[in-house]
């Protein structure tokens, strides 16, 4: 017995000994970007074309927070509007390389930053909802006077969901609503899969259950988390470039947008739990439907996404862009994107 227990000290001592190497590698790894936050790293400067961006916009005020939106008038033969939803974490940038043609083929191109995304306020503490992000595009199309016009609404991921409740309330004639003319979705918003853009799977567990950890975690996502995190849900051969990877960090660090990344991130539970209410509005509506769908998407896998999609949803048409456009096909692929789109708008 006694030669036995020798190798199982040495185990143990060894197991106890890499378990604190383990923590000092943790309490460093929490500590640094501790230390840089209190230092206060400031957020980047906005890049030229952000700046532009920016410039080109306006502000409203929604309950006494200042939201940001874009509208521009283009073409004179058309009385039609279009309203743009933009993704989690992102913000209304990622339609920058779609806004010419629009403009070109609608008389109004409308979008806003959701509240706590990009150049919108970013209260903390705050509770983020789905609703309110639908009651922010409502407020917004009576500010601009567009109540009784009917709009097109082309939505991204979180969206895709914002987008389903407006749809709701539309269908249930509820006060204030918005009146639809159509709804093109794009990768996400249909069923409840969980956003990895952001960090690990790991951290993203972390955040959305709100632990003690939350408020670390989100001053630890820095540049590098993000540009990977973000880096894996574009294709291999349509990865943002370096510019614009800085792009989207300055649109979410603006404001310490950072830190309310964990309140945010609660609409993957509302998702889970309104999922009735939203996947119900999709299914029985009688609004033109479209999906342009990046089939590399980690976050709605292929085919199997699409699969369900066309199961649930049987009035919807649906387009499945090249085989390696991923999460973000008005990025990726933004002719592919603008021809599905205008066949769509050309079909009803």
């Amino acid at each position: 017995g006694s030669q036995h227990s020798h190798p199982q000290q040495e185990w143990d001592s060894l197991c106890a000994e890499i378990k604190m190497r383990e923590w000092w590698i943790h309490v460093g790894l929490i500590c640094i970007p501790l230390v840089a936050v209190y230092l206060h790293i400031p957020p980047p400067q906005l890049s030229p074309a952000l700046q532009k961006w920016h410039s080109a916009g306006e502000v409203f005020h929604f309950r006494g927070k200042k939201v940001f939106y874009r509208d521009s008038y283009g073409a004179l033969g058309s009385s039609d509007v279009v309203i743009l939803l933009h993704g989690f974490p992102t913000s209304s940038y990622d339609w920058n390389k779609i806004w010419e043609p629009l403009i070109q083929r609608f008389h109004r191109v409308i979008a806003l930053d959701f509240l706590g995304f990009g150049f919108s306020d970013k209260p903390r503490p705050h509770r983020y909802s789905i609703f309110e992000q639908a009651s922010v595009v409502e407020a917004l199309v009576a500010h601009l006077g567009l109540s009784n016009q009917r709009v097109n609404l082309i939505s991204h991921d979180y969206g895709d969901t914002v987008a389903l409740e407006l749809l709701y309330r539309s269908d249930q004639n509820r006060t204030g609503h918005l009146t639809f003319n159509s709804l093109c979705l794009s990768n996400g918003g249909t069923e409840a899969t969980a956003c990895i853009i952001c960090f690990s799977f790991l951290l993203l567990k972390l955040l959305k259950d709100s632990t003690i950890l939350a408020p670390i975690l989100t001053r630890l996502t820095n540049y590098v988390i993000f540009q990977k995190g973000i880096g894996e849900v574009f294709g291999p051969y349509t990865q943002p470039t370096d510019a614009e990877f800085w792009d989207m960090w300055t649109g979410l660090r603006y404001n310490d947008g950072n830190l309310v990344l964990d309140s945010i991130l609660q609409y993957i539970n509302q998702r889970l739990q309104h999922r009735d209410r939203w996947v119900g509005a999709l299914t029985s509506t009688f609004v033109p439907l479209h999906m342009i769908y990046g089939p590399l998407d980690p976050v709605n896998p292929h085919p199997q996404f699409i699969r369900l999609y066309q199961q649930l949803v049987q009035r919807s048409t649906i387009t499945v862009l090249d085989e390696h456009i991923s999460h973000y096909p008005q990025l990726e692929d933004p002719t592919g994107f603008l021809n599905a789109y205008f066949n769509f708008i050309h079909s009803f």
